[in-house]
């Protein structure tokens, strides 16, 4: 669901690009040209700026829906955890898996038999005695 809603956002703002390019410009920057300056009427609406508004209105609702889903999709899981790889722990009582479904116990390496040193820093590679 997020994937097609990601993919229409895309398709909205590439459409509002293109029709804010095909619009007349009115020169002079924030509406300094034109004619008549602040004090003149308000020009008709166009075909162009009717669909301006009604793409920038399908922008914003795509942009808070996308919002709305990712804080579900991320509530309960801290950045922190992310980053440091804290994380609580499955429920399972299997294999730990971190908070994006990867198996941490096969991302180890092998305890060492012929040292002893099965500690979490012990090195990867073996010492040249």
């Amino acid at each position: 669901m997020q994937n097609v809603i990601l993919i229409v956002h895309l398709l909205l703002a590439l459409s509002l690009i293109g029709v804010v390019l095909l619009q007349r410009s009115e020169g002079g920057g924030l509406g300094m040209g034109g004619g008549g300056g602040a004090m003149s009427q308000r020009a008709a609406a166009t075909a162009l700026g009717k669909v301006t508004w009604a793409l920038a209105i399908g922008f914003i609702v795509t942009s808070l829906t996308l919002t709305v889903i990712a804080a579900q999709d991320a509530s309960g899981v801290s950045v922190m955890d992310r980053l440091t790889g804290n994380a609580p722990a499955a429920e399972t009582g299997g294999s730990a898996t971190g908070t994006d479904g990867i198996d941490t116990d096969a991302l180890l390496p092998p305890p060492s038999a012929e040292d002893g040193n099965t500690s979490p820093d012990a090195p990867l590679v073996p010492r040249a005695d």
